[in-house]
């Protein structure tokens, strides 16, 4: 694709993160079945149904802009899981592995709230108030997802952790 306007870059910007959610919602069923804490286990499960929805709209956004919904490979989220999996691999404590989980779990919420701020921005300029509305109702669940990781680490997991290492 050849970046000659801003519509164009907004269109790119929405393909990572088409894809990059669809990545999403074939990964957040395995880890959701991998943590042990049932709280992150939860929280997992509940944003793989935010995850979905996200999809939903950005097909509803390709649909306003006139565009088939398609995905380009994104490969920053790609490199995300990779490095989640690795985590979700790795022996020891169930509980440190849980809140490496959740460290691997913030980048990509914070991968999507950074593309997700940028597409807004694009569609501000472009004057699409109706996809800005959507894509800002997406970012604030991403937002929300990423408090939502941080109260169980610092409420929770983290705690467990560290007594799991001084045993």
């Amino acid at each position: 694709m050849s970046l000659d306007s801003m519509h164009d870059l907004l269109l790119e910007e929405l393909r990572d993160l088409y894809n990059a959610e669809q990545q999403l919602v074939k990964t957040l069923p395995t880890i959701a079945d991998k943590v042990c804490t049932p709280s992150l286990r939860e929280a997992f499960e509940s944003h793989y149904r935010e995850t979905e929805e996200h999809v939903v709209r950005l097909e509803q956004i390709f649909t306003r802009l006139g565009e088939k919904p398609t995905g380009k490979k994104c490969k920053g989220m790609e490199g995300l899981l990779d490095e989640g999996e690795d985590m979700l691999s790795e022996k020891g404590s169930d509980t440190v592995r849980d809140a490496g989980i959740i460290s691997a779990a913030q980048r990509v919420e914070h991968y999507e709230i950074a593309g997700y701020g940028s597409a807004i921005s694009f569609a501000q300029l472009l004057g699409h108030l109706d996809i800005v509305a959507l894509l800002e109702e997406t970012l604030a669940e991403e937002q929300a997802a990423d408090e939502k990781l941080s109260m169980i680490a610092e409420e929770e997991v983290n705690q467990h952790a560290m007594a799991a290492g001084t045993t």
